[in-house]
């Protein structure tokens, strides 16, 4: 959902950037990448070895998200979205949510672009044992759609979730947002496409 979607990580580092300036704390835009795609248990680890401590963290946290919701006004949707939902209506192709993000915060931005309904299934924070880099999303989406994971196409712009979704064993296309592709991702996929229009440009 996040970077792929809607163009909500920009906001997301902005927001953790703008947190951390207020804390005095010297984090940095590598320090939020290093954290996408992730589950908040493992950023909440990770930045807990930064910051010092457990109420160090949850301080920066609740301040990281009350910045990001002065931004979310601006929340926009990546181009190609809606291009990409019509054609898979017209190939009749069912489609999933596989997100990091917790089930709330997948409401919020759908209804607020007018897109609830348009997915057949969500899968979020909860819904699954190990987050990505773990295959555990994808193969939760997997099963609800009622597909094998070797049919299904993931879209990803996050290298945490290119690594899940080859786990899985599907085929993987990186759309990248805030991260440029390494070696080792483009390895894990089909191809790196420029945006959403490009993926639309490939079904036949």
């Amino acid at each position: 959902m996040d970077g792929l979607l809607f163009d909500s990580e920009a906001l997301y580092r902005d927001a953790f950037l703008g947190a951390a300036g207020q804390l005095s704390h010297t984090l940095t835009s590598a320090d939020f990448l290093g954290l996408v795609g992730r589950s908040w248990a493992t950023n909440s680890a990770v930045l807990q070895r930064q910051l010092g401590s457990v109420e160090r963290v949850e301080t920066f946290r609740l301040l990281w998200m009350r910045h990001y919701e002065e931004r979310r006004p601006g929340l926009q949707l990546k181009p190609g979205v809606m291009r990409l939902l019509s054609r898979l209506d017209e190939l009749r192709l069912p489609r999933a949510i596989c997100t990091s993000s917790d089930h709330e915060d997948v409401k919020r931005n759908l209804q607020s672009h007018g897109l609830a309904g348009r997915f057949d299934a969500i899968v979020a924070a909860g819904d699954y044992a190990n987050g990505k880099p773990a295959p555990d999303p994808f193969l939760r989406v997997a099963e609800l759609l009622g597909k094998p994971p070797a049919n299904c196409l993931a879209l990803e712009d996050s290298f945490n979730g290119v690594r899940a979704a080859a786990a899985a064993d599907m085929r993987t296309i990186m759309v990248p947002d805030l991260l440029v592709p390494t070696d080792e991702i483009r390895a894990l996929c089909e191809f790196v496409a420029v945006d959403l229009h490009e993926i639309c440009s490939r079904f036949a």
